[in-house]
């Protein structure tokens, strides 16, 4: 068994093929957490998680992106949805009752995510910069604790911003809060990669270490700590260029791992997957 832990098959760009695409996913032996980034793709995610009996679950939350979009112009990406890239209130007891409104659905909600700070695209004022990562940290501290409060782990997204998020989960853990989860598409240092593990969480490898050197994290990281991913449709590995990115495609990941670590396929896909199951309960 693999399991995809960060997959996108909630987006637009499978719309027309999703339950294809599904479908070929479980004939592998691949499960997915399809992972929302705003209310409608979280809701999206839902929905697709309750259609099938296993192997498809679901994380919901706010991307760092939507809840400081009004310091930043960026432009839709048609691969997401049809909606544009504008400023959303993140409504707790919105995501709560998504999270659990009904039983069948809260056994598919695994997570709360994918969540974070992103200072990739920032305002150029140093005032709307302050106004942008305020409001960045203040979101992602209630979906924190919305986390806690479900007892769910939560998928991380962190874009030039490790030190602030490694600040803000050090500073809760101090409080007694503390929280499990992944941080997702991990392209930190080692010495931060060693921090986030030390709090607990594991690091989200993949297809980014195909265009972004991390070897020297994955030689060193246990085996026990990471987790394997694809974020498709994004970050297609170059295995496959010119095609839209799918979770049978995870498998160029783990052979990278394994190539890495100097171990077997099979014991990179069955410890990543058992890290999975541990983590998210399923």
């Amino acid at each position: 068994m693999i399991i995809d832990t960060h997959s996108h098959l909630n987006f637009n760009a499978y719309k027309k093929d999703f339950n294809e695409v599904i479908k070929k996913t479980l004939t592998e032996d691949i499960w997915a957490i399809n992972v929302g980034t705003k209310f409608e793709t979280s809701e999206r995610a839902v929905n697709l998680a309750k259609m099938y009996n296993k192997g498809i679950y679901a994380a919901i939350g706010l991307h760092p992106i939507y809840a400081a979009a009004e310091f930043q112009k960026i432009k839709t990406d048609p691969e997401e949805g049809e909606f544009l890239i504008k400023e959303q209130d993140f409504n707790k007891e919105a995501y709560r009752k998504l999270a659990l409104s009904g039983t069948e659905e809260s056994k598919k909600v695994v997570a709360v995510g994918e969540i974070g700070l992103d200072y990739y695209y920032k305002p150029k004022t140093n005032l709307k910069l302050e106004q942008f990562k305020k409001k960045q940290k203040q979101v992602f501290l209630q979906q924190l604790e919305l986390a806690k409060e479900l007892n769910l782990p939560v998928i991380l997204h962190c874009r030039m911003a490790h030190d602030d998020v490694i600040e803000i989960l050090t500073l809760r853990q101090a409080q007694g809060k503390n929280q499990k989860g992944v941080i997702h598409c991990f392209t930190g240092t080692a010495e931060q990669a060693q921090k986030y593990m030390n709090m607990g969480f594991y690091l989200g490898i993949n297809g980014i270490i195909f265009k972004f050197n991390i070897d020297e994290v994955i030689k060193n990281a246990p085996l026990e700590k990471l987790l394997v991913e694809t974020d498709c449709p994004y970050l297609t590995p170059p295995q496959e260029l010119g095609k839209r990115n799918e979770p049978i495609f995870i498998k160029h990941t783990i052979q990278r791992i394994a190539k890495l670590k100097g171990i077997s396929f099979e014991e990179v896909a069955d410890k990543t997957a058992q890290n999975a199951r541990k983590l998210f309960r399923i």
